[in-house]
């Protein structure tokens, strides 16, 4: 039953240029907070741990995939070495920093998290968010 289901969102969708390249990044990134491949189309392969809520793909219009200015995903960790392994293995894939692991208390208290910029130049996130401390903050 779709009220079950906590995410507001029903799934994103990044383009890629470099279709192989893409879906061997996000296999091994994605494998680090418990996502698999949940549909494959031809040009398209979506990610999730319950529903396909992600998908990376060659743009439908056959025009050159761009990247959004002031656009990025994030992806709920399961915890801080879930974020530092997300981190470490994007890097590995081919990922550019874009923010080391770490606290970033203006983000709220609870949160722990990294950016990278994936292959295509998308700026992607992991995060976990501390629930125990956002409770007691009064944030939960």
């Amino acid at each position: 039953m779709a009220d079950d289901n906590p995410s507001i969102l029903s799934h994103v969708s990044l383009g890629t240029n470099d279709f192989d390249r893409a879906v061997a990044f996000y296999d091994r990134v994605l494998a680090t907070i418990g996502c698999r491949r949940m549909l494959e189309h031809p040009g398209a392969v979506a990610y999730g741990k319950h529903f396909p809520e992600f998908w990376v793909q060659t743009p439908i219009d056959g025009q050159p995939a761009a990247c959004a200015n002031g656009v990025h995903v994030g992806f709920m960790a399961p915890s801080k070495s879930a974020v530092n392994a997300f981190h470490a293995e994007a890097l590995a894939a081919g990922a550019a920093d874009d923010g080391p692991p770490g606290d970033r208390p203006e983000y709220g208290e609870p949160y722990y998290g990294c950016f990278v910029r994936d292959p295509d130049g998308h700026k992607i996130e992991a995060h976990s968010w501390d629930m125990a401390l956002a409770k007691k903050l009064g944030m939960a």
